[in-house]
């Protein structure tokens, strides 16, 4: 069935849910999981705007966001463990996440996205765009969706 599942987090109680049924289905059909999160990418300030605050370079901004995706992965890493699910993790800085997982599950070789969605319909799904619609839309794996 399923071999390599690939499981995007952000930590948040909705993202858990679909970590739990990731896990759940990689005990029944002997998978491994792949915990993907994304940060969203380094803006630089403009002076003008910004003349008093001290912001993080570049480089600084990157440290500070594998910092971001090791408190994330924590209780990933905690799930898979005690349930005897292999794992690893991989974090990457993009501010269209639905990219940043796309790519991952195909670098990885995963055959299965098990991704939350928040269920937004009407004018706020419009506004706010799904980054599980545009995995749906844009990808060619198969995803189950949690909510």
């Amino acid at each position: 069935m399923y071999s390599h599942i690939l499981v995007p987090t952000d930590g948040s109680e909705l993202a858990r849910k679909a970590v739990a049924a990731a896990i759940g289905l990689a005990v029944k059909v002997g998978a491994r999981l792949t915990g993907v999160y994304a940060v969203p990418e380094y803006i630089p300030p403009v002076d003008a705007m910004v003349p008093v605050y001290q912001f993080p370079s570049r480089d600084e901004y990157e440290r500070q966001a594998a910092v971001e995706a090791e408190v994330v992965f924590k209780d990933f890493a905690e799930a898979c463990t005690q349930a005897g699910v292999a794992f690893e993790v991989s974090h990457g800085i993009d501010s269209h996440p639905y990219r940043l997982i796309l790519a991952t599950a195909a670098e990885r070789g995963c055959d299965l996205i098990c991704m939350s969605s928040h269920g937004r319909r009407g004018l706020s799904a419009m506004i706010l765009g799904s980054e599980t619609q545009k995995v749906l839309t844009h990808g060619e794996l198969p995803v189950l969706v949690v909510r």
